[in-house]
């Protein structure tokens, strides 16, 4: 399958001032594959040396020993009887098995820096082990973060373009190409491309799920993977977690995600997870699964909206799951609802909401909501260039009564409406409205700075 985070390491690859290069992400999105399969194979063919540090225990071992650049690259060139040059490509593959391959990439920067470098891993218990390093505590002098001396990336699950492309190439050429022109689709294709964003909501971007669905055809196939995978994820919440009191809450927590989003304020409510508990009681398994990509959080906004964004209230927030295909699982919703003429009555708001979170964060986007009186709300707001941008979902038609409302306290560009419209834009309210398959290249636009009408 073809992901387009590649571009970014291509981009990495070529740029002058290369360093090594970090690829983080939650796991099972593809990191292992993006780098291996879709750069490694098709710019380093055969000139690159993979080191997967979870099973390969000599190589663990003796990096656990040393952050001396040199002396890793004779020990992997003697133990792989290769000769490591500029042309080769070193690969470590889940280094949060051995950190101290982290605190070795400042030297291959410093020393070795044409030599092109790097690991993936899941970055949870790298940032713990950052965070005790800054404490000072006893066990810091294991571990050194390699600040300023590194790239990084993220790896998100599959966007939905990134869907598109791989279910249906033509169409996605046809839906980038009408963005970009800003222009809206032909009913019919309109209605292909929505047909597809269904699929999406109820597949989701895990590469797992994604391929098994490509290659089947078979929704009910691509469930059970989803099925597995999600029990995976409650599973390896032992891995972040410091105690078993952690390690039952982040379950309890990330099981309900839906649950509470589903309710009226969509706030996250901790009372409704465990009678009587606070916030500050489910603060470290946020914050842990925050960092792992699992879930994002999003901050609450009030009344007049300053730059930069920042929350007024860091008590009021709400959580999403990182991959829809996992939110729509968990939801317990028969699958046939994605599918059925009757779909846009059946499925609530949230799922929509939850796609568009997951979009803006795969873009880097920090994520807030606007919460005003007497109900009115705004799912989410967007800065941009020195610009502000509301952002409101609808899956049908809906009124534009909070807009106004929050007009009435901010300046901003123009609004965004994302629903199951085809593609508008009103100069008098100053609103587009894109359909939700538009939104992935609209996001990306945001982020760099680049959106126009």
């Amino acid at each position: 399958m073809e992901r387009i985070a590649a571009l970014k390491i291509i981009d990495w690859n070529n740029s002058k001032n290369r360093k090594p290069l970090i690829v983080w992400g939650a796991r099972q999105v593809g990191k292992t594959y993006l780098v291996k399969e879709l750069f490694a194979e098709r710019y380093y063919k055969n000139n690159y040396i993979y080191i997967d540090c979870k099973i390969e225990d000599e190589v663990r071992e003796f990096c656990a020993k040393t952050a001396n650049a040199e002396k890793i690259i004779e020990y992997i060139s003697l133990l792989k009887g290769r000769q490591i040059t500029e042309k080769t490509l070193l690969i470590f593959d889940e280094v949060q098995e051995c950190p101290n391959i982290i605190s070795a990439l400042k030297y291959f920067c410093q020393d070795f820096r044409n030599i092109p470098v790097i690991a993936t891993g899941s970055m949870v218990r790298i940032k713990i082990q950052r965070e005790t390093h800054k404490r000072g505590s006893a066990d810091s002098g294991k571990f050194l973060f390699p600040v300023g001396k590194i790239n990084q990336i993220t790896v998100y699950p599959m966007t939905f373009d990134e869907f598109l492309l791989n279910r249906n190439k033509v169409l996605y050429e046809k839906v980038a190409e009408a963005y970009k022109n800003k222009s809206p689709l032909d009913q019919k294709i309109h209605e292909m491309a929505m047909d597809q964003v269904y699929k999406y909501l109820l597949i989701g971007g895990m590469p797992e799920a994604v391929s098994t669905y490509l290659d089947s055809e078979n929704i009910l196939e691509s469930r059970e993977v989803l099925k597995v995978l999600y029990d995976n994820y409650l599973s390896d919440m032992e891995l972040y977690q410091a105690s078993r009191e952690a390690v039952l809450r982040s379950r309890t927590l990330f099981s309900n995600i839906y649950r509470e989003l589903n309710k009226e304020s969509k706030n996250f409510s901790p009372g409704l997870i465990e009678e009587k508990s606070k916030n500050r009681d489910f603060a470290t398994s946020i914050q842990w699964l925050t960092m792992a990509h699992i879930i994002n959080q999003s901050f609450q906004l009030k009344e007049g909206v300053t730059m930069p964004l920042l929350s007024s209230n860091e008590s009021s927030f709400r959580l999403f799951l990182g991959d829809i295909g996992m939110f729509s699982y968990q939801s317990g919703i028969n699958a046939a609802s994605f599918v059925s003429s009757e779909r846009e009555n059946t499925l609530s708001g949230i799922f929509f909401e939850n796609f568009v979170a997951n979009e803006l964060a795969a873009k880097e986007h920090k994520l807030f909501y606007w919460k005003g009186k007497n109900s009115a709300e705004l799912e989410f707001i967007v800065e941009s260039d020195n610009k502000l941008y509301p952002i409101d979902v609808k899956k049908g038609r809906g009124t534009l009564n909070s807009l106004e409302k929050f007009s009435n306290h901010n300046k901003f560009e123009f609004a965004i409406k994302v629903s199951k419209n085809n593609y508008g834009y009103n100069t008098k309210q100053k609103l587009l409205t894109l359909p939700f398959y538009y939104f992935p290249f609209a996001a990306r636009d945001l982020a760099e700075g680049k959106m126009e009408i």
